[in-house]
């Protein structure tokens, strides 16, 4: 696994460095001249297609990405991580395979959120390298996270089908805002994780396509204009589930994270959390 991760890494690290070394202005005629055979002119369309992109769309990212921490570090607080003994008997829960997947998906949405906040707040960091690189690594990354979803949602897609003790799951939150640890209703995976995983899969398909658009300036401006509202909106409810997720596998449950490093988990942590897993 490391050794196609760290490549991918160095790749995307190597591509940020070219363009940081480069003089804004050529770096600014080589990324034009690389979208020539693809985008038009997009000011052709107005002013009413980019104030959304202008106005609307910074405040709405700005405010999940300020509110949805908030609402986490006080549940830190306020309840705390979960924690349970690693030392007894280990599951495998995740093949080499999946690992890798995710790993490949994980990274490059990552990248994706990162350098989507670059493009939004592009007017914060003002024009020159940063911005020109974000919009590079973030075509690229869009790309190799469009590739990594076909398998992660073949491989996934059976176990992720909503079941009907989803339902009691949401009904607690999954047992997160109680400091009891009591079995709740989940199979291999919960109702959190099932939403994530529709969302970043079938949500990313809608992603790709409308982002197509944006770059491209294909089609007329009722297509851009309901491209650019469902790719932000859509987006953001990504951003706020992608910090959610970060914060459930990093801190909310001690040890969570090494699960996608080694494939296991501790049965301890299954029995409260995913009691009606069959393993």
């Amino acid at each position: 696994m490391k050794k196609i991760l760290l490549p991918s890494l160095i790749l995307f690290w190597a591509m940020t460095g070219i363009a940081i070394a480069q003089t804004p202005e050529n770096l600014t005629t080589a990324y034009q001249q690389f979208n020539a055979p693809f985008t038009g002119e997009w000011q052709q369309y107005g002013e009413l297609f980019t104030s959304l992109q202008k106005n609307l769309f910074p405040r709405l990212f700005l405010l999940v990405i300020t509110t949805v921490p908030v609402f986490f570090f006080l549940h830190y607080i306020a309840i705390g991580p979960m924690s349970f003994p690693h030392d007894g008997k280990q599951v495998y829960c995740y093949n080499l395979f999946v690992r890798i997947i995710h790993w490949v998906a994980a990274v490059s949405f990552s990248l994706l959120v990162l350098t989507g906040l670059l493009i939004i707040f592009a007017k914060l960091i003002g024009p020159g390298n940063f911005g020109i690189a974000a919009r590079i690594i973030h075509l690229v990354s869009a790309v190799i996270f469009a590739i990594s979803t076909i398998p992660m949602f073949l491989f996934w897609i059976r176990e992720m089908l909503p079941a009907l003790y989803d339902l009691q799951w949401m009904m607690i939150m999954g047992g997160y805002l109680s400091k009891k640890k009591k079995p709740v209703s989940a199979g291999k995976f919960n109702a959190g994780q099932k939403m994530w995983f529709w969302l970043a899969t079938v949500g990313g398909g809608v992603m790709a396509v409308t982002g197509y658009f944006l770059y491209s300036h294909q089609g007329d401006i009722e297509i851009l204009r309901l491209s650019a509202i469902i790719h932000n909106f859509l987006g953001s409810a990504m951003v706020a589930l992608f910090i959610t997720h970060l914060y459930m596998s990093l801190v909310s449950i001690k040890g969570s994270f090494q699960s996608m490093i080694h494939g296991y988990k501790a049965e301890a942590e299954l029995k409260i959390l995913h009691p009606k897993f069959k393993y």
